[in-house]
């Protein structure tokens, strides 16, 4: 029996409106993982209100990471280390996860790592049973970004495309609040979208009729605009068209990615890489490109601390240098000038 002792990483994700808490074993994996999501706090604003969300991690963080220690039957003493979501992300709501990682890991005199919120999506794929090796082509679908980006390794990323306006899931919320439908919106505009009639109209793919991986969603979400203007009754339908663009834009710009790059594994993550009509579509180009294309679960597709553990893992167990005891935060960072390892 070995006498030495597991190397187990506590991952805090406060990036945005969800406080996320996750612990990842060097030898069993992730061991636990809570969330808590502030959805009902911020839908009468219809959107995120920055310092609403930074108070309310101030009051889920501690209670958080003890009900996650306490189901995992570990204790404080039992971390190795504190992984914390440096950015990018609202600087207040960072700055609470830093706090509380940067005090912990000075009280518990353990290393404490600052994770880029895209990386940590970006590996969340590799927490299930069936992963991707490396390299690999990646889609990060979210509400604060849209890219492609060719993976050779952790932390050797190139950015081969971006949204020029807004996100994917962006466009998806402001077209949702355009129909009525609330907040958070893309959730609520899928489930719309599987009432309407495919084919009843027929929205633009932006950006896919010239060269490049780049995207630009916010001229798809004014013509869902001018189109709800004209047929109020229609709602269902606008949703569907809505949905069918955006997924296919996305897919036809994947597609042109694995082609440029000779690659044949796409990997898709972030909030948005839960819908449904995306994975379909996904899904329906691999098979016929013979493309392997994986995603986490659906519970690791939005923010979580299980993602945040995991990159602070890798990064850690491979000897990255961890900073010192200052709270710092990047809450703009490029997924290009990250260390690899």
């Amino acid at each position: 029996m070995s006498d030495v002792k597991p190397f187990i990483t506590l991952g805090i994700e406060s990036s945005c409106d969800e406080t996320g808490i996750g612990l990842y074993h060097s030898e069993k994996g992730l061991i636990g993982h809570q969330l808590f999501s502030q959805v009902d706090i911020h839908s009468e604003y219809g959107g995120v209100v920055p310092e609403l969300a930074s108070r309310d991690h101030i009051q889920r963080a501690l209670p958080l990471i003890k009900s996650v220690l306490a189901d995992a039957e570990i204790t404080l003493n039992d971390i190795s280390a504190i992984a914390y979501t440096a950015g990018p992300g609202l600087a207040g709501a960072l700055l609470v996860g830093s706090a509380v990682a940067k005090s912990l890991a000075w009280s518990l005199k353990i290393p404490s790592l600052g994770v880029h919120h895209m990386e940590g999506h970006l590996l969340a794929p590799l927490l299930e049973e069936k992963v991707p090796n490396f390299p690999f082509v990646a889609l990060l679908v979210s509400g604060g970004h849209t890219m492609l980006i060719d993976v050779e390794a952790i932390g050797k990323y190139k950015i081969l495309g971006e949204s020029l306006d807004d996100a994917v899931g962006e466009a998806f919320d402001k077209t949702a609040k355009i129909l009525g439908l609330g907040y958070p919106g893309g959730p609520a505009l899928a489930k719309l979208a599987k009432q309407g009639n495919l084919g009843a109209f027929t929205f633009p793919r932006p950006m896919t009729d010239r060269p490049g991986l780049d995207f630009s969603f916010s001229g798809l979400k004014t013509f869902a605009r001018n189109m709800f203007a004209k047929h109020p009754e229609k709602k269902a339908d606008i949703a569907k068209a809505f949905e069918v663009a955006a997924t296919s834009t996305l897919m036809i710009k994947c597609r042109r990615a694995l082609e440029q790059t000779h690659r044949a594994t796409l990997v898709v993550a972030g909030g948005v890489s839960a819908n449904l009509s995306l994975r379909q579509e996904l899904d329906a180009m691999g098979l016929k490109q013979g493309i392997q294309v994986f995603y986490p679960r659906q519970e690791f597709c939005t923010d979580n601390g299980a993602m945040i553990a995991l990159a602070g893992h890798f990064r850690l167990s491979q000897g990255q240098k961890t900073a010192g005891g200052e709270i710092t935060i990047q809450p703009r960072w490029s997924l290009e000038d990250l260390e690899a390892v």
